[in-house]
């Protein structure tokens, strides 16, 4: 009888560990001074002392990159969608009020490629280094059968932290406020399933459309933006009462989740320019307008409510932070 081997079945160990040789470097350059191990330990320590708060509350989230992984395979292209996975959770996060700690990723593929996972993990590094945040833990797992090569999958959590005082809730919100919306890099890692199903049948890719000024992968893979540089700094101030992540379900269906009873949204939808590639999938597929708002951010990834006279010194203060703030609603009673 021949042996059966590990590797036969679809799993390689070798390439496993060639893996965890090329992201070494990468990964402990995320590691801050409150990263008590190593990389490749059983479990990850985090020191949690906390000198500058004086009542932390941790704050964490999960979340994957959807469909738009399915867009990378086709373009053969993988060093975007890690960061993709950290800045999403980093902007969950901040609705709170939250300051990134930690990040830890699951990758999951029917047959691993180190190159391709060299380029996913870089990813998660780069990202994690912008938003001051470590990488401290991850798994990967090679899973034949389950997988069809060359697809594979991403999830992702972060853990953060926010003074008790400073946390931002619903009850700070009141009729009169303002929504300041703060422009997307495109459609951040939400609609994916809608997008592709559209574009995909008309265009390969890699076509170029000329309304774009870019190839169809080019703008699908927009890396979704990181709103923390410039918007935490901007907390403490008292001008903020509430943030929303324009994540699925689109800008009223998060937006209303920073509302308290008794309040509601008006949105001025005509008061931004949507970027160009969602009305071409709006003209595409003909899509009805009330789909393409509970699918798509729409051009808004963020945005923050603020008392109306509080309201033109945080949009100077967004401003100076390189961010193209618009007015784009208000808070009323329902």
């Amino acid at each position: 009888m021949t042996p059966t081997t590990y590797q036969d079945a679809g799993v390689n160990i070798d390439a496993g560990e060639e893996t965890v040789r090329r992201i070494s470097s990468a990964v402990k350059s995320t590691y801050t001074s409150a990263v008590m191990n190593d990389i490749g330990a059983f479990g990850a320590l985090f020191d949690a002392r906390f000198t500058d708060f004086e009542h932390p509350v941790l704050v964490s989230s999960i979340d994957g990159v959807g469909t738009k992984l399915k867009v990378a395979v086709m373009a053969g292209r993988h060093d975007t969608v890690g960061q993709d996975l950290v800045n999403h959770c980093v902007d969950d996060i901040l609705t709170t009020g939250a300051k990134p700690l930690f990040f830890l990723d699951y990758f999951s593929t029917g047959r691993l490629e180190p190159d391709v996972a060299e380029q996913i993990i870089t990813g998660f590094t780069v990202a994690c280094k912008q938003n001051g945040c470590s990488l401290i833990g991850g798994e990967t797992a090679e899973m034949p059968g389950l997988y069809t090569p060359p697809d594979y999958d991403l999830a992702g959590a972060i853990v953060g932290v926010v003074e008790k005082s400073k946390i931002l809730s619903p009850e700070s919100v009141s009729a009169g406020d303002v929504l300041i919306g703060l422009r997307s890099t495109g459609l951040h890692t939400n609609g994916y399933s809608l997008a592709r199903k559209v574009l995909f049948d008309t265009y390969k890719v890699d076509s170029y459309i000329e309304e774009l000024g870019a190839t169809v992968g080019d703008v699908l893979l927009a890396i979704h933006k990181s709103y923390y540089p410039s918007v935490h700094p901007l907390l403490g101030s008292g001008q903020v009462r509430a943030v929303s992540h324009i994540t699925g379900g689109g800008i009223v269906g998060n937006t209303s989740r920073v509302l308290p009873d008794g309040l509601t949204l008006h949105i001025d939808w005509g008061s931004w320019d949507r970027p160009a590639i969602y009305s071409l999938i709006q003209k595409l597929g003909s899509v009805p307008e009330e789909d393409m708002r509970r699918t798509f951010n729409l051009g808004i990834g963020l945005i923050l409510i603020s008392d109306a006279d509080e309201a033109p010194n945080l949009i100077e203060a967004l401003k100076s932070n390189g961010e193209e703030p618009v007015i784009m609603g208000e808070i009323r009673s329902a």
